[in-house]
């Protein structure tokens, strides 16, 4: 069947609206919102249901064309891109946009794989719930996405990550067959727990099209701080006297470095620093809770009192109300942009270990790389608490531009490697998409690709769904 056959069959599915072929209309679609990876598609497919999204799939299988699920097209390492072949058609989930349920007393919701985060979000404070899932990119990025790569964000240390978020999902498979596990279903020990399958999977195993959310009494009230360290053992040791003080009502701990804060301070309008002197450490904390009053604030108070008495923390600010708190939010949201704006090249490195660890691998990862290359400057930022950081690195004359330097991996392996001799991860919550296909044959052992590619045949035999990312050579 010729690929004009197969797009006439998929437009006789979905409908004028729910078909893309000229040119200027697909640009948006196939390349990625950093620009760094561009490639190729005939069409971009927007079905309206799960009905016509099963018919497509389902018609691909049979012509043995290669599909690339797409949400808000907002990842970090080109998963949702395809190929230069301009094989592949980009199947968008992006009018799928509705929430179908709010279960308030069930404290679930039930949604559509195209629903921007941000929606879902506010569909919840409307039911006087809270759905906690929040990262720079919610204004835009879709929850079918968001499943897909398994997204972390800044509330991780209290509510888990996106896999922990989730109760069922619905999923179109390989072959076009609809499973429909949407069940909000606390408990249920019925075999496999095979929604697990699909999180995370970058669109390798099957199309998520809805699913069940968890949602949490709403925060009636918050306390924000900032404050600085001397370095981040204090940091570490800040973080345990807050949880003794305050328990799981901790929703936040991010570590800045003072590089960090001078990009934004620098390349963000407005930006102020939210301290009246320099030091070479912070933290931002955010705590919650479901009670109003300002008992919250006042516990964050006599935390920080004892942080200082302990030389953990040199100084502090706690946002005034809820502007000044957006305000410090913003200081930390905006390192990626002040990043970009630095400097062409960045080596970025999202990374995990152990949070015992993370001081241990902030020493040695900067004493391997300012020992290798000199000049180098470190952005080291992020959540502490959970033991996620993104570790880049610029390199004085790298350009973008320069194919040699976009693809040497030489600051990358001196970073990945530290980390594995911690038993971290190279990927904590970006995912793996064309970016990390090396560091998955170079750091993961033959017995868990050999896994991951028999689950990989055995769900899509004919390998169509998103090939060649997460796993090379997959079909």
């Amino acid at each position: 069947m010729t690929t004009h056959a197969i797009i006439e069959r998929i437009a006789a599915i979905v409908g004028p609206q729910g078909l893309l072929t000229d040119p200027r209309d697909l640009e948006p679609y196939v390349v990625d919102w950093r620009g760094i990876y561009r490639g190729a598609s005939p069409a971009v497919v927007r079905p309206a249901s799960t009905g016509q999204v099963a018919a497509v799939v389902e018609l691909c299988a049979e012509s043995g064309t290669p599909l690339v699920p797409q949400g808000g097209n907002t990842g970090m390492c080109g998963a949702s891109v395809p190929h230069a072949t301009g094989r592949e058609i980009v199947l968008s989930l992006a009018r799928m946009n509705r929430v179908l349920e709010v279960d308030a007393l069930n404290n679930t919701m039930t949604v559509e794989a195209g629903c921007v985060l941000a929606n879902i979000q506010q569909a919840a404070a409307e039911a006087d719930r809270f759905f906690p899932l929040s990262l720079g990119a919610e204004g835009s990025c879709q929850i079918g996405g968001n499943l897909s790569t398994n997204a972390g964000g800044v509330n991780v240390l209290r509510y888990g990550n996106t896999r922990d978020l989730v109760l069922g999902l619905e999923v179109v498979l390989p072959d076009g067959r609809i499973w429909n596990g949407l069940r909000g279903l606390r408990k249920d020990n019925t075999g496999y727990d095979l929604k697990h399958l699909f999180i995370g999977a970058e669109g390798t195993l099957g199309v998520i099209t809805a699913a069940i959310l968890k949602l949490y009494p709403r925060p009636a009230a918050t306390a924000t701080t900032w404050t600085a360290v001397p370095h981040p053992e204090a940091a570490l040791e800040f973080l345990s006297l807050l949880r003794r003080h305050c328990g799981d009502r901790v929703t936040a701990f991010e570590l800045v470095s003072r590089n960090c804060l001078d990009l934004v301070l620098h390349h963000i309008p407005g930006a102020r620093d939210p301290l009246p002197k320099a030091h070479d450490w912070y933290v931002l904390a955010e705590l919650s809770d479901s009670h109003p009053g300002h008992a919250l604030r006042r516990e964050l108070e006599v935390a920080l009192e004892a942080a200082i008495e302990n030389a953990l923390v040199l100084d502090a600010v706690i946002a005034e109300n809820e502007a000044q708190s957006r305000a410090l939010w913003r200081m930390r949201e905006s390192i990626p942009e002040a990043a970009r704006a630095e400097a062409d090249m960045l080596y970025r490195h999202d990374i995990a270990v152990a949070v015992s660890k993370i001081p241990e691998f902030i020493r040695e990862a900067r004493s391997a790389l300012v020992g290798r290359f000199p000049g180098v400057n470190i952005i080291c930022f992020g959540h502490l608490g959970d033991g996620n950081l993104h570790y880049n690195a610029f390199v004085p004359g790298r350009k973008r531009n320069d194919a040699a330097a976009r693809e040497a991996r030489d600051v990358t392996v001196v970073v990945y490697d530290i980390v594995q001799r911690h038993h971290g991860s190279f990927s904590a919550e970006h995912g793996i998409g064309l970016a990390k296909l090396d560091e998955m044959r170079r750091y993961k052992s033959p017995v868990e690709i050999e896994l991951m590619l028999t689950l990989k045949h055995a769900l899509d035999p004919r390998g169509i769904m998103n090939p060649g990312k997460v796993l090379s050579g997959d079909g």
